[in-house]
């Protein structure tokens, strides 16, 4: 059932990341899939969560006076014994150095709305909008219809980012017909790939993803995340391109490795996955891009396409390859 009160992780202002122009980016908590290599794993739970951050404890003990459940153990790295807490956030209210963050908050839809609508003037004069991501925001299609009802009367666009694990019907009813432009995840195209790396099958997603081209009257880009090693295989990468080429798809963006994952995951108490502490080098991004490029040259007869202001071949920040 779906939850009544979602919870958001934040609300970025001023991204130039997650859609065209100027854009406010609503966070929410929780998503189906448990992806290894996410690099915003706070959000994959539904519920609140505690974060530490050790290079911000002045070690004053506050916290300590002040959990009702006595769950802060000094003689701990992650300073948080995580069969006791209940995530209240008590400690986190009385931490002067912010070493202790609740995670998750609940928003009246009211409330978020008049948030967002602080840079409507940023939205109005780049293009830019609202922009709604996660975790995965379509696990509360009640709660976004009626964000997105009152953002559309106030004329605002919508992006969504999705990893495309919904239940179509719903998200058709409810979601689809007040969203401008849709970030579409595919990560693997052979299921058991996708299974082993993220918890489950990616059945749902790629019907959903066909289903989305053929029928959707709007823009739905798809974006393959490149995980050294992993997603950023030739065996994914033509993988991926055949399943897109079939879905009638005309264009695609990588998306370079972000390790920032890594640190918060230990935050939270969470196993850092065995995966690069560093982001891609440009040598590493190229010879990704080029792979990918040689594999739609061998396909069919496909062009390379950059984004506005993104033209230097060389390096590029996010390439937009056009399979049309």
């Amino acid at each position: 059932m779906e939850s009544l009160y979602p919870l958001v992780v934040d609300v970025v202002r001023g991204s130039l990341e997650d859609g065209p122009g100027i854009r406010s980016v609503v966070f929410f908590k929780g998503c189906p899939l448990n992806c290894i290599f996410c690099h915003n794993p706070e959000t994959q739970e539904p519920q609140a969560e505690m974060a530490f951050y050790s290079e911000r404890c002045i070690q004053c003990g506050s916290c300590a006076e002040a959990c009702p459940e006595s769950a802060i153990d000094f003689d701990l790295p992650g300073r948080i014994s995580r069969e006791k807490c209940v995530r209240c956030g008590d400690c986190a209210v009385v931490c002067p150095g912010g070493g202790l963050r609740r995670i998750g908050r609940y928003y009246p839809v009211r409330e978020l709305k008049e948030v967002l609508m602080k840079d409507s003037t940023f939205y109005r004069h780049s293009g830019g909008g609202v922009t709604l991501s996660g975790g995965e925001c379509t696990m509360y299609p009640h709660y976004v219809e009626s964000l997105l009802l009152l953002l559309k009367a106030e004329g605002i666009h919508v992006t969504l980012e999705t990893g495309g694990h919904f239940e179509y019907s719903v998200f058709k009813r409810k979601i689809l017909p007040h969203i401008d432009l849709i970030y579409y995840d595919i990560k693997f195209a052979d299921r058991e790939m996708h299974k082993k790396y993220t918890g489950k099958s990616n059945g749902r997603i790629l019907d959903n993803f066909r289903r989305l081209i053929s029928e959707a009257n709007l823009e739905v880009h798809p974006r393959l995340p490149l995980v050294p090693g992993i997603t950023a295989t030739r065996e994914n990468f033509s993988a991926v391109v055949d399943f897109l080429c079939q879905a009638g798809a005309d264009s695609v963006s990588l998306l370079p490795y972000n390790p920032v994952g890594l640190e918060m995951a230990a935050s939270i108490g969470k196993p850092v996955p065995d995966l690069p502490k560093g982001f891609m080098k440009p040598d590493e991004e190229r010879k990704n891009y080029a792979e990918f490029e040689n594999i739609l040259e061998r396909k069919k007869d496909i062009r390379m396409r950059w984004p506005a202001g993104k033209n230097d071949r060389n390096y590029p920040i996010r390439g937009i390859l056009s399979l049309s």
